[in-house]
């Protein structure tokens, strides 16, 4: 007999993988009612599922579920459970961002051929592949995605998708503050309306728990170093990465692996590029953790990239973000000789400070 995702979870609490929260359990029930309804109407279509041209949703389409609260208290984790568990074979799971890019991309391809709606088709294209969308982080941040979400998935739900998501703020907080706001309210309320609204306030932020007074920074940046990073990214992560595409001013800036609100780069990915101001305040605004490995030795030879490195640890510093680092040297051997090695003394400060306990928890 199948087991329940309950049933799961308290085997891996009993082999020591996992803390027992009674929080993530009342996830676990609802997530459960998702999976059997899922799972009765496979059954029921012979292990197929219906497509078609915007079909109306079949009476027996499972709601879906929206997950919110602080970082670190287990949401991603509990959905990577329930998304393995369900027998579903037309399911995705993604980070919404990146899910968000992808409708990006394909809308403009859709428009060059002079349709004059193209979110239709395009949302016609997911709903033909997917019967459960599995969504990473919901928060929208950009006016053109907060423009286009309320139709496109007005299709999915027509269409029968379920949807369950992750995000750190309720529907409500949602594109707070943003530009035309109240055009972005209607869909605020098809998801209240669509999806159930669970907080998980769970006190524990167990992502802070397992660093909280360990080795964050290690240096020197050889494969030791980048061993433990890769470890560290297991832990937090949870699985393989996929790059992140962040839209700031008409340009991209690309994290080379984000997955479950973790990003990695090399240093010269992020400081070796024309980045600015603006892109590292939009991949603080990205990501929980960040994993930065390669900080080389800085003076006045890679003076521009030392300048970048100091706005990447201001924005990151900014945001809280918590980070791992791999170096050349300490903070404080970092940057010794030439123009702006007195101004880095702040910098070094600050990185000394995102190592300590209290920064991670």
């Amino acid at each position: 007999m199948p087991q329940t995702l309950e049933e799961v979870y308290e085997a891996r609490v009993a082999a020591d993988r996992l803390r027992y929260d009674p929080e993530q359990i009342a996830v676990l029930h609802r997530l459960e009612a998702v999976r059997e309804a899922l799972e009765a109407q496979r059954a029921a279509s012979g292990g197929g599922f219906l497509k078609g041209l915007f079909r109306k949703a079949p009476a027996d389409a499972p709601t879906g579920l929206y997950i919110w609260g602080g970082v670190g208290r287990g949401k991603s984790m509990l959905m990577d459970l329930f998304f393995d568990e369900t027998h579903v074979e037309a399911k995705r799971r993604v980070h919404f961002h990146a899910f968000m890019q992808e409708i990006h991309a394909r809308l403009h391809e859709i428009r060059k051929t002079g349709a004059d709606d193209a979110i239709a088709p395009v949302a016609a294209e997911v709903a033909d592949r997917v019967r459960l969308l599995c969504f990473d982080e919901m928060q929208i941040t950009d006016i053109t995605d907060a423009m286009i979400v309320g139709r496109l998935f007005e299709k999915l739900f027509e269409a029968g998708v379920a949807v369950v998501t992750t995000s750190n703020r309720p529907p409500e907080d949602l594109y707070k503050d943003g530009l035309n706001r109240q055009l972005f309210l209607p869909f605020i309320d098809m998801l209240n309306a669509r999806l159930e609204i669970h907080h998980l306030h769970s006190p524990n932020d167990y992502r802070q728990d397992r660093l909280a007074g360990g080795q964050v920074y290690f240096t020197p940046a050889d494969e030791r170093a980048r061993r433990a990073l890769a470890t560290i990214w297991d832990e937090f992560a949870g699985g393989p990465g996929d790059p992140l595409h962040l839209p700031v001013k008409g340009r991209e800036v690309v994290l080379p692996a984000f997955r479950n609100g973790v990003g990695w780069a090399s240093f010269w990915d992020l400081c070796g590029q024309a980045h600015g101001p603006a892109d590292f305040l939009a991949i603080a605004g990205a990501v929980r953790v960040l994993i930065l490995h390669g900080i080389p030795q800085l003076s006045r030879s890679n003076f521009n990239e030392a300048k970048r490195f100091v706005t990447l640890v201001d924005a990151l510093y900014e945001a809280k973000v918590r980070l791992v680092a791999s170096a050349a040297a300490m903070p404080e051997r970092l940057y010794v000789e030439g123009e702006g090695s007195f101004e880095f003394e702040r910098t070094a400060s600050r990185l000394r400070e995102m190592q300590s306990a209290e920064w991670w928890a």
